[in-house]
């Protein structure tokens, strides 16, 4: 049981380090001199992405999916918020 527990907590580390690549490796370069009001709320999601990791962590892990949810909605917000600048660059 306790061997159990270290293999899944070692499963679900990996991921979350994984998704953390990801996220990270997302475009947040909002010029926040053209677009300030995008490029705060790009900074507020990866701060939210940062508060639910560390929650996970607290918990660990134990949440049924519904962070790992809210992480994946946060990154479809970034690449939105990112596509917004863009299409107002070009306007």
């Amino acid at each position: 049981m306790k061997t159990r527990s270290i293999v899944l907590a070692a499963i679900l580390s990996a991921g979350l380090v994984a998704g953390g690549f990801a996220f990270a490796q997302l475009e947040r370069d909002i010029n926040p001199g053209r677009h300030p009001n995008l490029a705060a709320a790009q900074r507020l999601i990866d701060q939210a992405y940062g508060k639910i990791t560390a929650a996970q962590q607290a918990n660990e892990f134990d949440m049924h999916g519904h962070a790992a949810k809210a992480k994946d909605l946060l990154d479809q917000a970034s690449r939105e918020l990112k596509m917004a600048a863009e299409d107002a660059n070009r306007h």
